[in-house]
């Protein structure tokens, strides 16, 4: 299903905001349709291939569309806070860090499964740069860790919630839920693997096979089912990942200056102006997290120790689309 000449001429034509809706539109309907006889990390990988054209159109044609993603993008921080603002009680929100499209076919056929209701599935919006910090900034906490223990105070714009955030096992992690009305939980999966499985040799594929393990376990659900109890409950993001490992070298007049402003990484710290080519191979953008220089579409280059195989950070699609999906309880039809 990649765009065709009579979507790639709309994309030109269209206001940002239309733009990007078609954009996340189109990434959600590629990454979430349900595997069937595919194999899942054959499946994938062709997925993450095929959105390959819209990352292509965005670092050329179209990459001035970055320039308004913030304005034009529903940023997850921003749906989650007017979410939880809606409802005055009985609220949990799941965030597994740097879960990406690519992993949502198995959410929601575990939902289905286990008679759970989806209430709401879209794609969403990390903050630029896609990393953990900027996310939880936007919430109103200092960072991730902010969360653990019930520490994270009543300053943020989740109030009334208890939070946690840990990497222990799901098993582990069911018993920290109790009866309290409203719970955020931050779970430091997968990105925890995303690092792990980042070295040369390793990639997308093994990601995957653990994905499957992780969100097709009765341990996985068992959390959800804990918080979904008397609960209605989000599952999201702070960002997604990019499989750089499928992306293409830079040519030898770019990978130099690549390599010398961004090393192995995917944004760096604001410099005085972005690269001098066009289309550009960088973007210098003003956000609400300060200025940044980031890395514009699927690109890779020759680094110390070679360039890592998953990343985030950058500009692409699948860094910085998030899944939102909104569950209600099997027992209660929580309302």
């Amino acid at each position: 299903m990649t765009l065709t000449c009579d979507q790639l001429r709309r994309l030109q034509s269209e206001e940002p905001e239309t733009a990007w809706a078609t954009i996340f539109a189109h990434a959600w309907d590629v990454c979430s349709a349900p595997f069937g006889s595919a194999k899942p990390d054959s499946e994938v990988v062709r997925r993450d291939r095929e959105l390959a054209d819209v990352d292509l159109f965005l670092a050329t044609a179209g990459w001035d569309l970055w320039e308004h993603y913030e304005s034009a993008v529903p940023r997850t921080s921003e749906v989650l806070a007017n979410w939880w603002t809606s409802r005055s009680h009985a609220r949990a929100v799941l965030i597994l860090d740097a879960l990406s499209l690519r992993e949502v076919p198995w959410i929601l056929a575990g939902a289905a499964e286990r008679g759970y209701t989806i209430r709401d599935a879209r794609t969403t919006g990390a903050e630029l740069p896609p990393d953990t910090t900027p996310f939880a900034k936007a919430l109103g906490f200092g960072q991730r860790s902010s969360l653990g223990a019930n520490a994270a105070g009543a300053a943020h714009r989740l109030p009334g919630a208890r939070t946690e955030c840990t990497d222990i096992a799901w098993e582990d992690c069911a018993q920290f839920i109790g009866s309290e009305s409203d719970w955020v939980f931050w779970h430091q999966w997968p990105d925890k693997d995303v690092h792990d499985f980042a070295d040369a040799g390793e990639g997308l594929r093994p990601l995957i096979a653990k994905a499957s393990e992780h969100l097709q376990s009765d341990a996985f659900w068992n959390l959800v089912g804990r918080l979904a109890e008397g609960r209605r409950l989000v599952i999201t993001s702070d960002h997604g990942y990019a499989a750089s490992e499928q992306f293409p070298d830079a040519g030898s007049d770019h990978a130099g200056y690549l390599k010398q402003v961004f090393r192995s990484g995917r944004c760096a710290d604001a410099a005085s102006q972005r690269g001098a080519w066009v289309p550009p191979i960088d973007l210098l953008l003003e956000t609400q997290h300060g200025k940044h220089l980031f890395v514009n579409g699927r690109r890779k280059w020759r680094s110390a120790g070679g360039y890592p195989t998953l990343t985030h950070g950058g500009l692409s699609v699948l860094e910085v689309a998030s899944p939102f999906i909104e569950l209600s309880g099997r027992q209660t039809g929580t309302e």
